[in-house]
């Protein structure tokens, strides 16, 4: 399945080609959250902070692209790479193996983490047997966001006016309002209640596998088929 224009021009950042490794600073060693009210509750939210302790907003104003240690603008005018790989900042709004559905909340200011209401109530997901909740950290990238007034030419929808959405597979459990380095493994895209929501498939470089891994088709070679072939996960 093809991309569309802006994430085809997002993919072809994330296969930079015969750029030098840089090194980098932690993702959320410039950031901070702060919690108000309670979790699993209707006034509960989470927001963000900068180095200087100022509330900022994680859909407007953390960087696409992960910063390297050149890179001192705020957000960030160039990206870090691995060697011919683009990492993006992924932010974690739901950890994996939990329930509630949580999201960036676009319209409020200061667009805290919080969780999603419809018809009156709070929404969860439902489990899977044998899994529990999200198989995966679910979340988003900043700084993008699908155009409810645009119509894609892949899935014939407009977009659902969220930022893109990003499912990060790797092992490590997440926090909610942890803002993880990623590399782009693969895009879905789905359409949800008539409108356009494409999933970008991710894994945290920090993930012992990410080495091993550069594309989806890598997944199951890594993943799910043993040294002797079998099935392992």
């Amino acid at each position: 399945m093809r991309a569309p224009p802006g994430l085809v021009r997002l993919l072809a950042a994330a296969r930079g080609w015969g750029r030098p490794p840089r090194r980098c600073l932690g993702a959320m060693a410039g950031y901070g959250t702060e919690q108000r009210g309670r979790p699993n509750a209707p006034d509960y939210r989470l927001y963000f902070k900068n180095a200087d302790g100022k509330y900022i907003s994680p859909f407007h104003d953390i960087p696409l692209f992960a910063p390297s240690k050149e890179d001192k603008e705020i957000p960030a005018k160039r990206s870090k790479t691995t060697g011919t790989e683009v990492l993006f900042n992924m932010i974690v709004e739901v950890p994996r193996w939990t329930n509630a559905k949580m999201e960036i909340a676009t319209e409020e200011p200061l667009n805290p983490i919080k969780q999603d209401i419809k018809k009156g109530k709070l929404r969860y997901v439902a489990n899977i047997f044998p899994h529990k909740g999200y198989i995966w950290n679910y979340g988003a990238l900043p700084q993008t966001w699908e155009d409810p007034n645009h119509t894609d030419n892949i899935t014939g929808c407009c977009g659902d006016n969220d930022p893109i959405d990003v499912c990060e597979i790797g092992s490590k459990i997440r926090s909610s309002g942890e803002i993880v380095q990623v590399k782009v493994l693969g895009v879905l895209a789905l359409v949800d209640e008539g409108e356009t929501d494409w999933k970008i498939i991710a894994i945290g470089v920090d993930d012992p596998e990410a080495q091993k891994i550069h594309g989806c088709f890598h997944v199951e070679n890594t993943w799910l088929v043993g040294k002797e072939g079998e099935k392992r996960r």
